[in-house]
């Protein structure tokens, strides 16, 4: 893990995998400082490509282009995927750009080991240090910073109340027999309970991650992770509670060749109605307004439930939230940027204009929506705290879990087999 010398063979591999041209990566950080006009060019990349959030974030560039006239910001926006994709193909070319979206975990470790991440530790003094400490912990790595939260979040189920009352359905459920039962009264009243994007995979990984936090406990899985070791029964019986789930056929129709935020895709069904519930992030509100509808006041939030006799607790939560890293010697306006973005005054039009969860203490007082503020009090009270599997292990451990994950929700894999790929996979990357 976090080879500086990755071969030519993978790094090209990697790069037609993620569809990049040599003259797409030759671009990263090569023209920041200097250029006859004496303008610093930095090159931001991000995945905020739904409304609000992706003209609020190109609004917040110009801002900052304004205060700064010797600075111009080129902005990159690129879907969840496709970003990663990219990502790891510019990680083997060993060129990252100025600023990019991290989640910190061990794919930003493996950036580190390679020596291409920005130690952020003294040039953040004074004004990173005072974020929310829950949202800072991904992007530390031996007490040293590598990454400045933007947002700090859970997953959690997303609902629609008025579909759940057709269904005769009071409050939502806490355990996970309960949550069946729930499914079953949705199917029986014709409703589809769940919206799932099956073509992208990391939605499917969110039900075996909280199940396996439920069963096995959320040690087991950090020690899994420590040991290269999956195969445990706790991971095992966690498979089969998403097997049970998979067998009542709760997804939408053509759900496994579904995305997440296109119309046709998971949010856009939940946010018009044609889906009681789907298990996704804070950001889940803005998306389903942006892909569909939106539910309004229809719109409810619930923790994950318990598992009855499991290890793992309801208030244990599975999550994360985005930050911003920079690439070893981006210039000094890369920093003066990440500062700006992780100002109160910025952090107040983000949690106003695009549904985040406040990082910086000040901005607190701007969250006014009650599904906002229902995740926020669950994060407050939580007992314990997972980063997304696909983020806090290695690359290749984390889209293994994925890819396990999302053969079991479509037939072609056991709970068994599930634990084994992963396990498989962990020791090969020792």
């Amino acid at each position: 893990m976090g080879d500086p010398a990755l071969s030519r063979r993978g790094f090209l591999a990697a790069s037609a995998a993620a569809g990049v041209s040599m003259t797409a990566l030759s671009g990263c950080g090569g023209d920041s400082d200097g250029g006859s006009s004496g303008t610093t060019t930095i090159e931001w990349w991000n995945i905020s490509t739904t409304q609000p959030t992706k003209d609020v974030w190109a609004a917040l560039a110009k801002q900052f282009e304004a205060r700064n006239p010797k600075v111009k910001v080129k902005i990159v926006q690129l879907e969840n995927d496709p970003y990663k994709s990219k990502m790891t193909a510019l990680t083997a070319s060993g060129k990252l750009p100025d600023i990019f979206h991290t989640w910190g975990g061990g794919v930003l470790k493996q950036q580190i080991d390679a020596g291409l991440v920005e130690d952020l530790t003294d040039r953040s003094k004074g004004w990173g240090d005072g974020l929310l400490s829950v949202s800072r912990e991904p992007y530390l790595f031996d007490d040293k910073v590598y990454g400045i939260p933007f947002d700090i979040g859970m997953i959690g189920f997303w609902y629609n109340k008025a579909l759940f009352k057709k269904a005769g359905l009071g409050a939502p459920p806490t355990t996970w027999s309960g949550f069946l039962d729930a499914v079953k009264k949705l199917k029986a009243a014709g409703i589809t309970p769940l919206a799932l994007a099956g073509k992208e995979k990391w939605p499917g990984m969110y039900y075996w991650a909280y199940l396996a936090m439920r069963t096995a406990g959320i040690d087991a899985l950090r020690k899994a992770n420590d040991d290269k070791d999956f195969t445990g029964d706790g991971f095992v019986r966690a498979g089969q509670h998403l097997q049970d789930l998979v067998d009542l056929q709760p997804f939408q129709k053509g759900f496994l060749g579904a995305a997440y935020s296109t119309p046709t895709g998971q949010a856009a069904t939940m946010g018009n109605g044609k889906a009681a519930m789907e298990l996704m992030g804070q950001w889940a509100p803005v998306v389903e307004a942006d892909a569909g509808k939106g539910l309004g006041v229809d719109l409810g939030f619930f923790p994950f439930p318990a598992v009855e006799s499991g290890q793992g607790a309801i208030t244990e939560v599975f999550g994360g939230g985005g930050g911003h890293a920079l690439r070893k010697g981006a210039p000094q306006a890369a920093v003066d940027f990440l500062k700006f973005f992780a100002s109160a005054a910025t952090d107040t039009e983000l949690v106003k204009k695009t549904g985040v969860l406040p990082v910086v203490p000040a901005a607190e007082s701007a969250l006014t929506d009650p599904n906002l503020s229902a995740v926020q009090a669950q994060l407050k009270a939580a007992t314990g705290f997972q980063l997304y599997l696909d983020q806090a292990y290695a690359p290749a451990v984390g889209q293994e879990v994925n890819d396990s994950v999302a053969g079991l929700i479509a037939g072609s894999k056991s709970p068994q087999q599930v634990t084994e790929s992963i396990t498989k996979v962990a020791k090969e990357e020792q």
